[in-house]
């Protein structure tokens, strides 16, 4: 190649390199400005209960076993299931009476040097409802399983029936808060940024139940249960923040 076209080519590789950074520079977008801090937002929460009667009774039955032979055992506690079931199903009713089995184990047993010997099993079934009164008929009835304990607590209709009006009462102390926060802080009243509502019901814990109470009543038939449900409660919580103007 003549010298002439040489140094062309060169000196227009180089002002092309020279010129690509300026041109990369040109492209990059701008950084946005910071954003301002927010002024004025207020953040708080609010609450509201009500009380009602718990109207459902959970009763958890058990029964353990135990033998040197695994099916045995198995066997045994599958009978002791199926008669109570049979008394169970006599009264089952939908949302009234109704009956869940369940866990089903059977471990081995061992000495104190650690020799197998023997099976140990358990297992439960829960009669829940609304009955409360069939539901304690039935514990004295079955005497092929005992009490393991007994719960309280609220249906899904009184829970329904009972979260309109819990939700409103929260909400109205959310917004009377607000408005008199906003007063003290100088501010003429306040728009709402964001809400969250929530509900959730609670019930005291059941006092312990007794064991001598357990295996004395499989001794005794046709006994009920004493039951007293006692109280639960429903719960709204509201929190979010405001803007106050």
């Amino acid at each position: 190649m003549p010298f002439a076209r040489r140094f062309v080519a060169r000196r227009w590789i180089a002002v092309s390199l020279a010129i690509a950074p300026v041109l990369a520079t040109a492209e990059a977008p701008p950084t946005p400005p910071a954003a301002a801090p927010l002024q004025g937002v207020l953040t708080l929460t609010a609450m509201a209960t009500v009380e009602l009667p718990q109207d459902w009774m959970m009763l958890t039955l058990s029964v353990n076993r135990e033998g040197t032979d695994a099916g045995s055992v198995q066997t045994q506690m599958k009978q002791a299931v199926d008669a109570a079931l049979v008394e169970i199903r006599r009264v089952a009713k939908p949302g009234q009476v109704e009956v869940q089995t369940g866990a089903f184990s059977v471990q081995p047993r061992y000495s104190q040097k650690g020799q197998l010997n023997g099976w140990q099993g358990r297992t439960e079934l829960t009669i829940q409802g609304r009955d409360m009164a069939a539901i304690a008929q039935l514990s004295g009835r079955i005497s092929s399983m005992t009490i393991a304990r007994v719960d309280y607590g609220l249906s899904r209709e009184a829970r329904e029936k009972v979260e309109g009006e819990v939700s409103a009462q929260a909400v109205a102390r959310f917004r009377a808060r607000a408005e008199e926060l906003a007063k003290q802080f100088g501010y003429g009243g306040y728009v709402i940024r964001e809400v969250n509502v929530s509900t959730d019901s609670s019930a005291p814990p059941p006092p312990p139940y007794p064991r001598a109470g357990m295996m004395a009543k499989a001794e005794v038939a046709d006994v009920a249960l004493p039951t007293e449900p006692g109280k639960g409660s429903v719960t709204a919580n509201v929190s979010g923040s405001v803007q106050m103007k």
